[in-house]
């Protein structure tokens, strides 16, 4: 989607077994921010550098971290710009652990409707909440910065915490400095260059092609890599299985429609289909590449063919998530993280009716796909406002959140209660493993670890207490391995909004929003050409978005590489 899924879409993704609240996002012509490696790999890091505070208050100072030194009750308002997060502070045990511990509560804001419009709102009222955070790649990162409406979180460290620089990851600063020499967003999600080094064969990608396993083995598991195989797929199934429980079966789900486009139609069909997003040193325009087209028209002839249903085109994801709990789709192009909790709803009544990847679309070469994976930009980014009531407990706050001890806090939750010391090492105790595995929501409400919270999660760190994965969520966390790349030089290229090139990207964005359906719904090839042709033609200032994008490239690559040294 234009930033992919711009309402989220991105990750990344909490592509574990475990984080129900994933993302899906990514963004338009850069990297997917929808994936992250698992959580439930069980991969062993090397013990981390930072070492986990004390719990008892004490005077900040001497590096000591500030929020030890002030623990009276405040809270904080914290905006979420996904409509879909619909989790409240408190009411489980990590919340209330961490509240105990830190005297901070939180009242979440959520949008109702358009992430964007709800947004945009606030920053033209100037009413923006304590905290913020949205996607890495929505323009509102950068109209907030530019606007001041946020405070550099380095100044805010400088003047009230340290501890600040201990916890965070120097790449990751490095990284999202902006021209001032300021920073004013910090990820989650995040994996630099020196974490592919040290986890890289464990990451996974939360890019994959599902389908419904009994389903699929009872039309002959046949390829759908190829267009033909593809098309023949859905109609097999389609005839074979009509209704779902009286239901109507839906033949292929895709991420929702939205003003900027569809996830599952761009990025992750461009990445399944191994498209270079660079040839030589020169960014590639993927959206024109002939075997990205022919497989549109692969699309397009599903549609003709009856096998894409109405439904597609208007659901939102909470109307997804119903129908995928009724296991209504047969295969899916989409984040597996999204659909987490409903396929192991799926999986625990009856495990041949859950989703599991298998190779989707391939380009006429057969390659293997190229899926995006964990990039240093990470999923979303949390900023602190200006108008923030305390900016000395706020920045505290959000350095515990970002250390070790925080995101143990996050991940585990509170000791005897949803965890324990077992054969020497920290991990969920039993029940709270069990009712993680088998009903997410249901853990969510009670225990409100493994990520419940998930903000500033790093799902580096986090692999030393994970558990190992199991199904169904590990069998496609095992088929993307192998498959995921990090696509970091190509996050974050896209010119200012309130630029003459953002705001033509951004009218070229809406564009291709109009025409991609239109192009999926045309009774004919020449017909899907001619909107095509007339979208390519059309776009603004195109040669100036095209030359600001090569420029932000050439500068990620050479970023990288001096973060790498």
């Amino acid at each position: 989607m234009g930033k992919m899924r711009k309402a989220a879409t991105t990750l990344l993704a909490l592509a574990m077994t475990f984080s129900v609240a994933a993302c899906s996002g990514g963004n338009n012509g850069g990297n997917n921010g929808g994936n992250t490696n698992t959580g439930g790999t069980s991969a062993s890091p090397a013990p981390s550098a930072n070492t986990e505070a004390s719990a008892s208050p004490a005077p900040a100072g001497d590096g000591a971290p500030a929020w030890q030194a002030d623990t009276s009750p405040i809270s904080f308002d914290w905006y979420i710009n996904f409509s879909w997060f619909n989790k409240k502070w408190g009411g489980d045990a990590t919340a209330e652990y961490i509240t105990k511990k830190t005297g901070v509560k939180l009242n979440f804001i959520v949008p109702a409707g358009n992430e964007a419009e709800k947004l945009n709102t606030m920053m033209a009222s100037g009413s923006l909440p304590d905290f913020i955070t949205l996607g890495w790649y929505e323009e509102a990162v950068k109209k907030m910065i530019a606007g001041k409406l946020v405070l550099p979180l380095n100044e805010l460290a400088d003047e009230y915490d340290p501890y600040f620089f201990k916890v965070a990851d120097p790449a990751k600063l490095g990284w999202y400095t902006q021209p001032d020499g300021n920073v004013y967003g910090y990820p989650n999600a995040s994996s630099s260059p020196a974490d592919y080094e040290k986890y890289g064969e464990n990451f996974t990608s939360n890019q994959t092609f599902v389908v419904r396993k009994d389903m699929y083995e009872a039309i002959g598991k046949p390829d759908m890599s190829t267009p033909e195989g593809f098309l023949n797929a859905l109609k097999l199934a389609k005839e074979k299985f009509p209704e779902v429980n009286g239901q109507p079966l839906i033949p292929l789900g895709l991420h929702e429609f939205t003003d900027v486009g569809n996830d599952s139609l761009q990025d992750y069909l461009q990445n399944f289909l191994a498209i270079p997003r660079q040839k030589d040193g020169k960014l590639y325009d993927r959206r024109t590449d002939p075997e990205y087209v022919k497989w549109l028209k692969v699309f397009r002839q599903a549609n003709q063919d009856g096998m894409l249903a109405k439904d597609i085109f208007i659901d939102k994801r909470p109307q997804m998530e119903e129908k995928i709990a009724q296991g209504r789709y047969f295969a899916m192009l989409y984040q597996r993280s999204d659909f987490a909790a409903q396929n192991i709803s799926l999986y625990q009544r009856d495990p041949n009716t859950a989703y599991i990847a298998v190779d989707g679309p391939k380009n006429a070469a057969g390659e293997e796909p190229t899926l995006s994976g964990p990039g240093i930009s990470g999923w979303t980014v949390t900023l602190i406002s200006k108008n923030v009531k305390d900016k000395k407990r706020a920045i505290a706050f959000l350095s515990y959140l970002m250390s070790e001890e925080g995101n143990k806090d996050l991940f585990l939750g509170e000791k005897g209660v949803s965890y324990d010391t077992i054969d020497g090492k920290d991990q969920f105790k039993p029940e709270a493993l069990e009712l993680v595995n088998k009903d997410r929501a249901a853990f969510d409400q009670k225990y409100g670890s493994s990520f419940t919270y998930w903000m500033l999660m790093d799902t580096n760190m986090n692999l030393q207490w994970a558990p190992p994965s199991v199904e169904p969520a590990k069998q496609m966390e095992e088929w993307t391995k192998g498959k995921s790349i990090s696509m970091a030089e190509f996050d974050n290229l896209d010119p200012d909004p309130t630029s003459k090139e953002g705001v033509a990207r951004s009218k070229n964005d809406r564009s291709w929003g109009k025409a991609l359906p239109k192009m999926l719904l045309a009774k004919s090839d020449a017909e899907f050409d001619q909107i095509f042709n007339d979208f390519v033609k059309g776009r603004n200032q195109q040669e100036a978005i095209d030359a600001y994008r090569q420029q932000k490239y050439e500068e990620n690559v050479k970023k990288l590489e001096a973060l790498n040294k």
